[in-house]
């Protein structure tokens, strides 16, 4: 089962749960103040081969780890 993040529109309290992927846009409780009035967010993750970053790096491009690079114009 994927974890998906979310967040809290209430409190503003990120939280993140284990759910299958039909539950996914559910409604879910804050874990913080107990309010159902949430929404699933869009988690960022990098991941690294080999010192380089190879997927989903946030503001830096896929080829590289810099925040800036010639290649992209990232």
């Amino acid at each position: 089962m994927p974890i998906y993040e979310y967040i809290c529109l209430d409190c503003d309290k990120k939280f993140d749960a284990l759910r299958s992927m039909s539950e996914a846009d559910a409604p879910i409780c804050c874990e913080y103040c107990q309010s159902e009035h949430t929404s699933r967010t869009i988690s960022l993750f990098a991941a690294h081969s080999e010192g380089r970053v190879v997927a989903g790096a946030g503001n830096a491009c896929n080829t590289c780890s810099t925040h800036h690079c010639s290649s992209c114009g990232i």
